[in-house]
């Protein structure tokens, strides 16, 4: 009877280590699935916003549609994705610098565009540390 008893509380604790071990596998992918997923939105994104600005510095962007249309939905399609996946505060900084970008006027003058493109990258590199800690904390 005891050792019936011993077998029986062994298996016990087996099974909860089975199940424990099961959990923590599990979060550990989707924390692991999250953390890809945030990072290849923020490339995507970081990708597109510089490829759009540099295209806007030469052009409009209701001058030439196919380019800079292509550019736009690469960005929106990225910052939807970080939308969904990140806290507000990267979501909110991805918002203003869409809204910086689309708010380019190439047509101002030299010393209003360095001091807007100063800017505009100001706020790429806090949107990219903020991504950055944000995906180390994932």
């Amino acid at each position: 009877m005891v050792s019936i008893l011993s077998v029986a509380i062994g298996a016990g604790f087996g099974l909860i280590g089975a199940v424990f071990g099961s959990w923590f596998t599990a979060r550990r992918q989707d924390r692991m699935w999250l953390r890809e997923q945030k990072l290849k939105a923020g490339v995507g994104f970081n990708t597109a916003v510089v490829q759009l600005i540099d295209y806007l510095r030469e052009t409009r962007l209701s001058d030439d549609g196919a380019g800079a249309n292509e550019l736009a939905g690469r960005m929106q399609e990225a910052r939807s994705a970080l939308c969904l996946l990140c806290d507000d505060d990267t979501v909110g900084l991805a918002d203003a610098l869409a809204r910086r970008v689309w708010s380019s006027r190439p047509s101002e003058g030299r010393d209003e565009l360095r001091a807007e493109h100063r800017e505009t990258e100001d706020l790429l590199r806090r949107f990219t540390h903020q991504l950055r800690q944000e995906i180390a904390r994932t």
